[in-house]
């Protein structure tokens, strides 16, 4: 029943977000609007049948109108909240999704912070000039290292600090 299949798309959709999932919900949106097109206008024609006064419409009949009109508003009222459901369940699918590139881009950029200044001081120490201070020290290659080192560990101890890795 699509009333079973769209409950259950919540539960998948906090559980594992797939691509596959939007397309179902689209996919159910598409069939419920396919559904609402046809259930308004019985509705209507109903409705009218029900207060028709005529010959061909015994007394006895007009119980089964009633009956009739109110399956009709049941499946209406069913197709509305189907559908309101369906859009929480494509806003869930699209914040679920947001949050796992978030987390995805903040642990890019957490890397890209540090590797910058480390390739600038790679950089600077790679250039081909005839005069670098540290390069006739002996212990320059360590001291670089240890900058480098350093800068990265400060990097990440602030990061920890705000909460950001």
């Amino acid at each position: 029943m699509l009333g079973d299949k769209i409950e259950n798309l919540e539960d998948e959709i906090s559980i594992n977000p797939k691509k596959e999932l939007l397309e179902n919900i689209n996919a159910f949106k598409r069939e419920l609007n396919f559904l609402r097109k046809h259930i308004k206008p019985a509705k209507e024609m109903i409705l009218n049948l029900a207060k028709m006064e005529s010959e061909f419409i015994h007394d006895e009949n007009h119980i089964h109108f009633k009956e009739l009109q109110d399956n009709v508003n049941e499946a209406s009222e069913l197709s509305d909240s189907y559908r309101e459901i369906l859009y929480d369940q494509l806003n869930i699918y699209h914040t679920t999704m947001t949050t796992k590139l978030n987390e995805i881009m903040r642990i890019l950029t957490v890397f890209s912070v540090i590797f910058i200044p480390l390739t600038f001081l790679v950089g600077v120490y790679g250039t081909n000039f005839v005069y670098l201070p540290e390069k006739d020290w002996h212990y320059g290659y360590f001291a670089m290292w240890g900058v480098m080192i350093i800068t990265t560990m400060v990097m990440l101890w602030y990061f920890k600090r705000k909460k950001w890795f």
